[in-house]
């Protein structure tokens, strides 16, 4: 866990203030959130009480009860990963966001490895089982060249390992933001773990010779709530 300046640990923030934080991410999007809950929490005791008449027995009214708990948490996860994606949208470095909190199995840059200062077109790069994924910020027509000339870098370095690219946005053509994630799991397999670890080491070299993010792009004013898109 990291540590503040004064080398002491943060404190954890007790459950249900990071309730009340998600709620708050999610009532800014959805503001008919409170209804949703209380719908699913609803649900849940009506599913109990249907499960106790038909079958009998005290154990469904309990279970009906866990349900009203357990649905509008569900309810609530799902709704603030939509809200945060939602509100960070169209930001320079809304990218980084998704792939600070993709998990397991993936190691990502979290800034941009490739940069037009121009247009403040972004290109992020991501390793995991099935290769390296370019994913893009930008129209897919103007992000062409930053993606070619990251691929000549990349088949020097990992000329066998194969090379996907995601461009994000709100065109035909593009990937939805909230839809990041999914499509980057769509991919096969394509190398072991081991080869993943081993590439993003060499990967790494290419990362220290890159250029400082300009001026007006900073990928951490786009992240979203870190425990919110985790669901925690």
């Amino acid at each position: 866990m990291a540590k503040d300046k004064n080398g002491k640990k943060p404190k954890k923030q007790r459950w249900y203030k990071v309730i009340g934080e998600a709620y708050k991410i999610t009532k800014r999007s959805y503001p008919w959130v409170g209804w949703a809950l209380l719908g699913a929490a609803a649900l849940g005791l009506l599913v109990g009480i249907v499960l106790t008449i038909v079958l009998g027995g005290f154990f469904w009214i309990v279970f009906g009860v866990m349900l009203a708990f357990i649905l509008p948490m569900i309810t609530l996860v799902r709704l603030v990963r939509r809200a945060s994606y939602g509100q960070i949208d169209g930001m320079p470095g809304a990218v980084s966001a998704v792939l600070d909190n993709i998990g397991r199995g993936w190691n990502v840059t979290t800034e941009p490895v490739r940069f037009n200062a121009r247009t403040q077109d972004l290109l992020f790069r991501a390793v995991g089982r099935a290769g390296i994924v370019l994913v893009t910020e930008g129209p897919t027509q103007r992000v062409r060249n930053l993606v070619a000339e990251e691929k000549r870098a990349l088949k020097r370095v990992a000329p066998n390992t194969p090379i996907h690219v995601i461009n994000v946005g709100n065109d035909d053509d593009q990937t939805k933001l909230m839809a990041l994630e999914k499509e980057m799991r769509k991919f096969p397999k394509a190398i072991t773990s081991q080869e993943v670890a081993a590439l993003s080491n060499r990967l790494d070299a290419l990362n220290s010779k890159a250029l400082p993010i300009p001026k007006g792009i900073d990928p951490a004013k786009a992240r979203a709530n870190r425990r919110a898109l985790r669901g925690n």
